[in-house]
């Protein structure tokens, strides 16, 4: 039997997120989108009710939530603003290959210092010559006796302003491609560390997205996630929970703008009747609808595996496409029946519009998850049970 019934504890987390979002994001959304606001107060406050960190486990200072609640609470987070659900939850993929290739001492060190604070963490993998060529990246780490130290530059770096503790890629040796590449984890106050240009953005504005520089930054093998050589694979394991988690911001993002051209389409009147009782808006939202339906449901099939302990790259890649895919065509048909009302600068769902491109970018941009579910199913069946 498939259930699709939420537990009790679910549906108070639900209740929880839905609460927070419509009392705490929904009405500084708009203002904070045009400022490009660092949403302190948001995070403090969801810091308190355990709505930060829900993927990390209770022994390293996280709300040990399962995948499944996690993308489910993650969908309500980013339902008002995904900028500020981001914020949130960016610790989902700086962290992850953290928890999958530290050891337990390791965890509870960096992890554990990390969940103290409101301030999250940033996975920090991007350069100006290394963005979907991972194998291109220049951040070296260079070997001085038993320690390292690290000399480069990434950029487009979520929350790194702010972060605690940065889940660090950089490479051994250049000529090794992405054989080279190591993962670190490093606290933020570590000598060397600075933050250059922050990003103005199209969308996302409230997202805090910066250039991080290294210079002479001195580590030791403490820092060292993993073995020499693994920092690709555990940032590429990170990458399919994180297409995921954007999948079910899409998710998020969609639902409000559906919700939006819903309410418009039964408010708002012409030729004597509400447009919603037109056959050309019965078509798009029935369109619209399906496809939420269809993100939601991929979100909770993939996150469903990762519990599971399930390899989930090719349905991971396959949901962060479909689903950034759809909140584009839903975001911009929302714009479309609210017309001349819904372009303005400074209404819901032109923010929205502008919202959904970003996700079809960043983790990935939509062309190479299309080459990895592409790869993936060639070399396996594409098949639940």
């Amino acid at each position: 039997m498939i259930d699709f019934s939420l537990t009790n504890e679910q549906k108070r987390l639900l209740d929880l997120t839905r609460d927070f979002s419509a009392k705490e994001i929904r009405p500084i959304a708009l203002e904070y989108d045009l400022d490009g606001t660092y949403p302190e107060a948001i995070l403090k406050k969801a810091y308190e009710l355990g709505l930060m960190y829900t993927n990390i486990p209770e022994t390293y200072g996280g709300s040990g939530m399962d995948y499944v609640t996690h993308y489910i609470v993650t969908e309500a987070l980013n339902y008002d603003c995904c900028a500020i659900g981001q914020m949130l939850g960016i610790s989902h993929l700086s962290t992850g290959a953290i928890l999958l290739g530290g050891t337990e001492e390791k965890k509870k060190k960096f992890l554990g210092q990390m969940t103290k604070s409101y301030r999250s963490g940033s996975f920090c993998l991007t350069e100006p010559e290394a963005g979907s060529d991972a194998g291109a990246m220049r951040t070296k780490a260079e070997k001085q006796g038993d320690g390292y130290v690290v000399n480069g530059a990434k950029c487009y770096i979520t929350n790194g302003g702010y972060a605690d503790l940065l889940c660090l890629f950089a490479t051994v040796d250049t000529s090794l491609g992405t054989k080279g590449i190591c993962c670190f984890a490093i606290p933020r106050d570590t000598p060397g560390i600075s933050v250059g240009r922050t990003e103005d953005k199209m969308g996302h504005r409230a997202l805090n997205v910066t250039e991080i520089l290294f210079e002479d930054v001195k580590l030791t093998s403490e820092n060292l996630i993993g073995e020499e050589g693994q920092g690709f694979k555990l940032a590429m394991m990170a990458l399919d929970r994180g297409r995921v988690n954007v999948t079910a911001v899409c998710t998020g993002i969609a639902q409000k703008a559906f919700d939006e051209a819903v309410s418009w389409a039964r408010e708002r009147k012409q030729f004597g009747q509400a447009i919603g009782n037109f056959q050309g808006i019965h078509f798009m939202l029935a369109d619209m609808n399906a496809l939420i339906m269809a993100s939601r449901a991929m979100y909770l099939q993939a996150g469903w595996m990762l519990d599971q302990n399930m390899r989930c790259s090719t349905e991971a890649a396959t949901a962060k496409c479909f689903a950034s895919d759809a909140a584009m065509k839903v975001t911009t048909d929302a714009v479309q029946i609210l017309a001349g009302s819904g372009y303005m600068r400074g209404t819901v769902v032109e923010k929205l519009m502008r919202d959904a491109k970003l996700p079809q970018i960043f983790e990935g941009t939509n062309q190479i998850n299309r080459i990895v579910a592409g790869r993936g199913v060639l070399s396996n069946r594409s098949i639940l049970f």
